[in-house]
């Protein structure tokens, strides 16, 4: 029998009190810690839902410090050419609520900022945002409101950072996966040649 949870007070009765430090972590500012942490994350993922309440979660990355601090309660986070499908920038444009968790690779904490972020086409910040002689084709900009740092133990739990427990083979390649699940009218061929060393080269443009 499936037994469903329908109210916070059944929530809280499960799951019980957080502890008083755990309760009281988050901050409204980022702290010079903070600033560090977001100067060496590579990537982050992004949360936003729609007005109608649909959720999207995006992988953003770049090389170590690619979200800009603009100050101590503003962030900003550049976009690179994509698939243009823009799912989590249409939800910010109905909903500017958004939820952002920062990681560096081998640790096991991660940084949370959520905020109210807005799309921004340009800005002169955007110089400092150039990866191999590109500016971003948008910024997301963030007004922090709540930031704090989130414990290792999912990290742990899924040994995520131990190369023995990787399997990049367990699934078939990229091509292959688009071939059998999203585009079966082309070739594989052709697909393999679109994911071959030539995709990496066009990550900026």
């Amino acid at each position: 029998m499936t037994v469903e949870i329908t109210t916070h007070e059944e929530l809280r009765e499960l799951l019980g009190t957080p502890a008083p430090r755990a309760a009281a972590k988050d901050r409204p500012r980022l702290h010079e810690r903070d600033r560090e942490w977001l100067a060496a994350s590579p990537f982050c993922l992004v949360a936003t839902a729609g007005a109608d309440g649909t959720c999207d979660v995006s992988p953003k990355g770049d090389p170590p410090g690619f979200a800009l601090v603009l100050d101590d309660t503003t962030i900003a986070i550049p976009e690179r050419p994509g698939n243009k499908r823009a799912d989590g920038y249409r939800n910010i444009l109905d909903n500017p609520h958004v939820g952002l968790i920062f990681l560096i690779p081998g640790r096991t904490d991660t940084l949370r900022i959520n905020g109210r972020a807005r799309l921004v086409r340009d800005a002169p910040f955007f110089d400092e945002m150039r990866v191999k002689g590109h500016r971003p084709v948008l910024a997301v900009v963030v007004e922090v409101e709540q930031i704090f740092y989130h414990c290792a133990k999912a990290f742990l739990r899924s040994e995520l950072w131990r190369p023995e427990t990787w399997a990049p083979d367990a699934l078939p390649s990229r091509a292959h996966l688009i071939k059998e699940v999203e585009a079966p009218a082309v070739s594989l061929a052709d697909l393999e040649r679109h994911y071959g060393p030539e995709y990496a080269r066009r990550l900026y443009v």
